[in-house]
């Protein structure tokens, strides 16, 4: 059987059309799992990599734990999860907001590290506090770095929720392991392709972003 026969099996079958079975419905659920995901690690990693950053302390140190962190089997996570808070969204949640969080935290410490020495320096001689140093100057400078971290967390995050089909959830891993389970290839072959066609729309979408909605003082030259 080639590719088109399976593509036309996945989507033209009326499960795919209708029902909890339905592609809407399982993008729903791909979708939902990770922006909660992307929620969490944006509200953990984004402030403590903007303190970190302007302070500048421990700076190496994030880099190296967050690429530790990185490292982490997404899978043993979730076995992991399972055991210690049982089958649930947890399970779910936080092996993907370890996936995402090290991506914003070090996104968020370099970028403001990133500010121009002496535009802060400006800033204070004009009388702003730290914390409006931070946020009226430093911020605005990172925020193409956090943006880039964020496209960057959410194309792995979205690429990675298929795990919530091993501990019995929903999303598009579902026609993954639903089609190796009993072998039906042209469901295993859709779901991939789905989650291949939403990581690479979240990519456009992002850069889309980045190029056209910072002002155009922020945006990256094109090379």
């Amino acid at each position: 059987m080639n590719l088109f026969s399976w593509l036309s099996d996945f989507f033209g079958s009326p499960d795919r059309q209708h029902g909890p079975d339905s592609i809407l419905h399982r993008i729903g659920e791909h979708l939902l799992f990770s922006a909660e995901a992307l929620g969490w690690a944006v509200l953990i990693a984004v402030p403590l990599g903007l303190l970190l950053g302007y302070t500048g302390k421990a700076a190496g140190l994030v880099t190296a734990l967050s690429g530790a962190a990185r490292a982490l089997p997404t899978l043993g996570l979730v076995t992991l999860a399972v055991l210690l808070a049982g089958v649930g969204d947890t399970a779910v949640l936080v092996p993907l907001v370890a996936l995402a969080a090290p991506v914003l935290l070090v996104a968020a410490c370099e970028g403001v590290r990133s500010t121009d020495p002496e535009l802060r320096d400006a800033a204070r001689g004009i009388g702003l506090t730290h914390r409006q140093v931070l946020l009226e100057v430093c911020v605005p400078w990172a925020l193409p770095a956090l943006l880039a971290g964020l496209r960057t967390a959410a194309v792995q995050v979205i690429a990675t929720a298929t795990v919530a089909a091993y501990v019995g959830l929903g999303g598009l891993g579902r026609y993954v392991v639903d089609g190796l389970a009993t072998q039906d290839f042209a469901l295993t072959f859709g779901g991939a392709l789905l989650v291949v066609l939403l990581a690479v729309l979240t990519q456009v979408l992002f850069a889309l972003l980045l190029r056209y909605a910072l002002p155009a003082g922020l945006r990256k030259p094109r090379g």
